[in-house]
């Protein structure tokens, strides 16, 4: 008896775990709601996706998708969210500049265009890559630059399941249900990035709030909305340049804070009055990865003409906490320009710069466990890893890499891809969603 009992009970839990990695709604890794997946950390936990895939293997789906846009997508439940630009035929100014969809090479890589853009959020079925809706939130010519290397769609949406929440940087913030509809929209004027470099910091939603910071030369701040309405909370001026930082909510001691990364100061902040709690120096020029949180300890990191990740105590932090015993320990070399931190089963992962170099620390204590580990076939790129189901995903030209994840630097797989990669992997259960240049992609097993 005792034995149909058992076989029974393994059988209900078995049922159960592939309900879950089929992309169930009812658990956290069920969804890719925003940036960086369910925990911000840019692993998920439950996923399964296959090692090895290509344009003929273990692809589920591809679909062609309009215009330019490097956002990562966000997925909720068997919908897929996407952003992007699209150029019209019509310019907003006489002339010709030359060059594709009218667009001129600056200083430093920088790129501007005389066409008037669509931004355009896009709804997709996960289970066939068929698009259910396409929908322009706003349509002007583009007043800043963009890098030749970036878009005017770099920033990532977020979504409740309910709400859908598409940010274009100075082209505003956009709310919008699952049907299409535009709720509410709010416009919070012109970015004047440094160099032209591009827009490409996402908003982070927490419970009932958005926070969206808006670094730039010039008045900087973070903000405070209302998901449902767009009305403004609370508003903090910032002494800062130009960031690229999304905010990281975390909660310390039954309180919700919005840690902040940029070039002058570390900052965290009451979520629910914008007070300033705690600030840092020690991030580098340019500064891009999110801050990233786990079992207690917060990480920072930046890699633009400098190294620097630290790791935070939030517990023990109060008022300038530079040089303090809040700050845990700190590792100066390799760390990442563009790609974020990946965090996962207590280990750091990160990229060299924009290289192809994996280094990874013990989370806890900041011990390399190995560092510079050429990754083969990557000579730059631009996205960030992905973990899931004891495996490393990192995407870019014509490529993705698999990796074994832990103490021991091993290549499981290299997938070659007919398309380019800035956006990063997203795992729900058993598929692997790549957004590259030109397409959707959808593997699975």
């Amino acid at each position: 008896m005792m034995i149909r009992q058992t076989h029974t009970m393994t059988f209900l839990l078995l049922f159960f775990l592939s309900c879950q990695l089929s992309g169930g709604e009812n658990y956290p890794d069920g969804n890719w709601p925003q940036w960086r997946g369910p925990m911000h950390t840019g692993a998920a936990p439950l996923g399964q996706p296959p090692v090895e895939f290509s344009e003929t293997q273990n692809l589920k789906w591809k679909t062609v998708i309009p215009g330019k846009g490097h956002a990562t997508p966000i997925v909720w439940g068997d919908k897929i969210i996407l952003a992007t630009s699209v150029p019209t035929e019509e310019k907003a100014t006489s002339g010709s500049t030359g060059g594709q969809q009218g667009e001129t090479a600056g200083p430093m890589g920088a790129m501007r265009s005389e066409f008037i853009h669509e931004y355009r959020v896009l709804l997709i079925d996960r289970h066939n890559g068929k698009i259910l809706w396409e929908k322009s939130v706003a349509r002007e010519m583009p007043q800043e630059g963009t890098h030749e290397l970036g878009s005017w769609a770099s920033n990532s949406p977020c979504t409740d399941g309910e709400l859908i929440f598409a940010y274009f940087g100075s082209r505003g913030i956009h709310c919008l249900d699952f049907n299409g509809n535009i709720l509410w929209q709010k416009d919070f004027g012109q970015l004047n990035k440094h160099m032209s470099f591009g827009e490409g910091e996402s908003p982070y939603l927490y419970k009932e709030r958005l926070f969206i910071q808006w670094d730039h030369n010039g008045e900087s701040f973070l903000v405070a909305l209302n998901k449902k309405t767009g009305k403004e909370l609370w508003r903090a001026a910032r002494e800062e340049i130009t960031s690229w930082a999304t905010p990281l909510v975390i909660e310390v001691n039954g309180r919700a804070q919005v840690v902040t990364s940029a070039p002058n100061q570390v900052r965290s902040y009451d979520a629910e009055t914008g007070e300033l709690l705690w600030t840092a120096t020690g991030m580098t020029r340019n500064t891009i990865p999110n801050p990233v949180y786990g079992d207690g300890i917060l990480y920072l990191a930046s890699g633009f003409r400098g190294s620097a990740l630290m790791a935070i105590d939030p517990s023990k932090a109060k008022g300038d906490i530079t040089g303090s015993e809040a700050i845990l320990w700190s590792y100066n070399q390799d760390t990442p320009y563009t790609p974020n931190l990946l965090l996962m089963n207590e280990r750091l992962y990160f990229l060299r710069v924009n290289n192809g170099f994996l280094t990874c620390l013990d989370a806890k204590t900041g011990e390399v466990i190995y560092s510079k580990e050429k990754l083969e076939g990557i000579s730059t790129l631009f996205s960030s890893p992905t973990g899931a189901d004891g495996k490393i995903y990192i995407a870019s030209k014509g490529v993705v890499l698999v990796l074994k994840a832990g103490d021991h630097f091993e290549l499981l797989a290299s997938n070659p891809l007919d398309d380019d990669f800035h956006a990063s992997p997203v795992i729900v259960g058993r598929d692997l969603i790549l957004r590259g240049f030109n397409s959707l992609y959808c593997f699975s097993e």
